[in-house]
C-alpha cells in the first residue's frame, strides 16, 4: 500500500531532482523517483543529446539506476514535469517489464498530483516475456 507520506516523498523527490536535467534542446525537465520493494527510491532526470534519438528519459534513467543496483520490483514511481506529462511509450514498455501493477504518479510543476494510475492503464496490451516464444533449455 502506498501511504500518503510516501507520496510525498516520491512527488518532492522527482520535483527536486528536475533541476538536474540536461535538456537544452526540448527545455522540458522531467524529474522521476521510483520506489523499490526495498523501501528504496532511485532518482532520474532526462538527458538529451545533440543527436536525439540518444537521449534518455528519467523515468528510463531511475528504472536502470534500479536494476543496476539489484532491485527489480517497483511499488510506485512520481513522474515531475511543468505540465504534468505522462511516461513516453518506451519508458511504459521498460516499467511494464517489472510489474504492470506498479504505480504512476503524474506530477505538474507545483507538486500537485494530477493523476495517479498504472502501468496496466498507461499501457495496455503491453508487451511482455509471455509474448515471446519458449526458448529451448
Amino acid at each position: 500500500m502506498l501511504t500518503d507520506e510516501m507520496k510525498e516523498k516520491l512527488v518532492e523527490s522527482a520535483l527536486g531532482v528536475r533541476r538536474w536535467a540536461y535538456a537544452p534542446y526540448s527545455e522540458y525537465a522531467v524529474g522521476a523517483a521510483l520506489l523499490t520493494s526495498s523501501g528504496k527510491v532511485y532518482d532520474g532526470v532526462n538527458i538529451e543529446n545533440a543527436a536525439y534519438p540518444t537521449s534518455m528519459c528519467a523515468e528510463r534513467v531511475a528504472v536502470f539506476k534500479a536494476v543496476s543496483e539489484g532491485e527489480k520490483n517497483f511499488p510506485a514511481i512520481a513522474v515531475a514535469t511543468s505540465n504534468g506529462g505522462t511516461p513516453c511509450g518506451a519508458c511504459r514498455q521498460v516499467l511494464s517489464e517489472f510489474g504492470s501493477d506498479t504505480i504512476v504518479l503524474i506530477v505538474n510543476g507545483e507538486g500537485k498530483i494530477i493523476q495517479e494510475t498504472t502501468i496496466a492503464d498507461l499501457l495496455p496490451g503491453a508487451f511482455g516475456p509471455e509474448d515471446l516464444p519458449e526458448q529451448p533449455k
